[in-house]
């Protein structure tokens, strides 16, 4: 059955991160909603791509700007089957918003699905959900997810990691993994039938 899933996001939201998943899930059927405080429905965020250069941390350049699709001062959370919230920038400073925080703590609190990439465990430490959870991010959130009480997990970056409702990872290169087990909480199952013609 499909799911109607919140999507939190602010400028300069790690380009990959948020279109990425925002296409992927509303391809598997599901109804997703972006929203940023302050901001409304087609307003845009401006992204940031984060990549891999061989420094000892990511580069950034500037990306696409994302068109939100819903306005967050109409948001209430009782509505939605699931939250995500992408990495980037972007959580550094949306985890200031009260809002946002509550918002999170309604899906922890009601068990509902929450996936959370690179440095999206930013706004599930300030909101106070990760304590005793095994948690995934880039490895400089590391610190912070262990100061809130969780298990920093370092896996690889292209792996992710559920935990009860929620579903973690380190950055943009494990979004194959991440979604694969995020569509699993949802119950979202992808099947694939043979066509007429198809060569055996």
């Amino acid at each position: 059955m499909p799911k109607k899933i919140l999507m939190i996001v602010g400028d300069f939201v790690e380009d990959y991160e948020v279109m990425v998943p925002f296409q992927a899930l509303q391809i598997a059927g599901h109804e997703v909603h972006a929203v940023c405080p302050d901001k409304r429905a087609g307003d845009k965020v401006r992204t940031a791509i984060h990549d891999f250069e061989g420094d000892q941390t990511y580069s950034e350049k500037r990306g696409h700007d994302f068109a939100l699709n819903a306005t967050f001062a109409d948001i209430d959370p009782q509505n939605y089957d699931a939250l995500v919230i992408p990495g980037g920038r972007a959580p550094e400073y949306i985890r200031l918003n009260e809002r946002v925080l509550d918002i999170v703590r309604h899906f922890a609190q009601a068990r509902k699905p929450i996936a959370a990439i690179c440095h999206g465990a930013q706004v599930l430490t300030a909101a106070g959900v990760v304590r005793g959870r095994k948690i995934s991010a880039y490895p400089a959130v590391g610190p912070e997810v262990i100061a809130a009480g969780g298990e920093y997990e370092r896996i690889g970056f292209t792996e992710a990691i559920t935990d009860g409702n929620f579903v973690t990872g380190p950055a943009w290169t494990a979004h194959v993994e991440w979604l694969r087990q995020f569509l699993a909480l949802l119950g979202t199952k992808i099947t694939h039938e043979e066509t007429a013609g198809a060569a055996a």
